[in-house]
């Protein structure tokens, strides 16, 4: 008879143990990713916000952008997304000025930047190399901080987080497809 107050003793502390193990455990397990509890350190830099856009307002804000950095340079040029991003511009040749448009296929890399591959050009009646047109937009045009032309492989690469946005807010392309209408960003505004 003993034995059976020992063996249901010892079976009633081992359940209760169990219990006590497994509440343990679910109170220091994280939660998962769909979880509201996210394991990890916080950025505490900075508040990210994912915002969506179509070409429309993109182009009114591309130009104004544009307009504001260029400020008194002699040359003037603008953007069109519609298919492809297009370059509208000027060249002085001789005496004469001849129209300029460029087109470029986007493409939004991992890390939030776009690169700009080129894909034709029109300049007046003259076929000149592109990589001579980039290099001339690149020294002759007041581009913003962050756009870097690199004539010799045809495209040019926008550093989206060097972009001078008010705030220091800084920007990551997330999607840049121009034929679906499909553009993402993250905006990344700064904290204390």
């Amino acid at each position: 008879m003993i034995n059976k107050w020992k063996r249901g003793f010892f079976l009633l502390l081992g359940l209760n143990a169990l219990i006590v193990i497994l509440l343990i455990s679910l109170i220091f397990i994280p939660a998962d990713k769909n979880g509201k509890i996210h394991p990890g350190v916080p950025n505490n830099n900075s508040v990210s916000f994912e915002v969506t856009s179509n070409k429309d307002d993109l182009n009114r804000l591309i130009n104004q952008y544009i307009k504001k950095e260029a400020g008194d340079s002699p040359v003037e040029y603008s953007v069109r997304l519609e298919n492809e991003v297009e370059l509208y511009g000027a060249i002085q040749f001789f005496s004469q000025e001849l129209d300029l448009k460029l087109t470029f296929k986007p493409e939004a890399l991992e890390n939030g930047d776009l690169v700009l591959k080129q894909q034709s050009i029109s300049l007046g009646s003259l076929h000149l190399p592109v990589s001579y047109v980039l290099k001339f937009i690149k020294e002759n045009y007041k581009l913003p901080n962050g756009v870097d032309i690199q004539p010799n492989d045809k495209l040019i690469y926008v550093n989206m987080q060097q972009l001078k946005l008010k705030s220091d807010v800084k920007i990551k392309a997330n999607r840049f497809d121009l034929i679906k209408d499909d553009i993402g960003f993250t905006i990344l505004v700064p904290i204390e």
